[in-house]
């Protein structure tokens, strides 16, 4: 081969080792980034009480109930946004548990007790809950009682970020 054709194979060589350093660089960069967002985001949402949930989006409050349930000690991972088959979050400790998180300004009704009590089984979880910063209808609190399905309302909630309060305190004092 012609020398000219060796140091051009050679500078393609080169070219390309400094483009996936570069590439490299700015992919930790950015997992560097995202994870300083995340910690940022749980700072924030490990402070929010009742009211800031009131102003929180759907996500917004699935992401404060993983918060949540983990200062709590729980295992806790969100599933994919959509096609999620009802649940929101799957909580893993000694039984798999289910969650939907409903963040209303009115009261939940019977369709989320359907549809997390068909997601216990998609998943199949022991337990299945419904967790709101709101209350359930009737109807909603009947069904929750004959399919063994734990709804969690507004006062429900509340004692559980009370418990989380405590809970880090307690750790702390350890």
């Amino acid at each position: 081969m012609p020398p000219e054709i060796d140091l051009l194979i050679i500078l393609f060589a080169i070219s390309i080792l400094v483009f996936i350093l570069i590439n490299e660089r700015k992919r930790k960069n950015f997992e560097r980034e995202e994870k300083r967002f995340q910690e940022k985001l749980e700072a924030r949402l490990n402070q929010a009480g009742i009211r800031d949930i009131d102003q929180m989006d759907g996500i917004e409050f699935e992401q404060y109930l993983e918060v949540l349930f983990k200062k709590l000690g729980i295992r806790a991972r969100r599933t994919q946004a959509s096609s999620d088959f009802g649940a929101d979050l799957i909580l893993e400790g000694k039984e798999r548990i289910v969650v939907q998180a409903k963040r209303y300004q009115k009261k939940v009704s019977i369709r989320a007790v359907q549809e997390i009590n068909s997601a216990r089984d998609y998943y199949r979880a022991h337990e299945a809950w419904v967790i709101t910063n709101n209350f359930f209808t009737k109807p909603a609190i009947k069904l929750a009682e004959s399919t063994n399905v734990k709804l969690i309302d507004r006062y429900g909630l509340v004692d559980l970020i009370l418990h989380s309060n405590h809970s880090s305190v307690d750790k702390e004092v350890r």
